[in-house]
């Protein structure tokens, strides 16, 4: 299985993300989802914060 590691520009702000050849699919990193998404700070404080809630 080859995967590829690149960085996506979503509104000026990077998004980590690896393609998988073998499902010929791509995965984003859900912290920098969450950043990009909700201009918050800390991310990961959002998404705890988030699913207590």
């Amino acid at each position: 299985m080859t995967k590829k590691e690149t960085l996506k520009l979503f509104e000026e702000k990077r998004v980590r993300t690896v393609w998988d050849d073998e499902r010929e699919e791509w995965y984003f990193s859900v912290v920098d989802v969450v950043e990009a998404l909700t201009d918050s700070v800390n991310p990961t404080d959002y998404i705890k914060k988030n699913e207590e809630a």
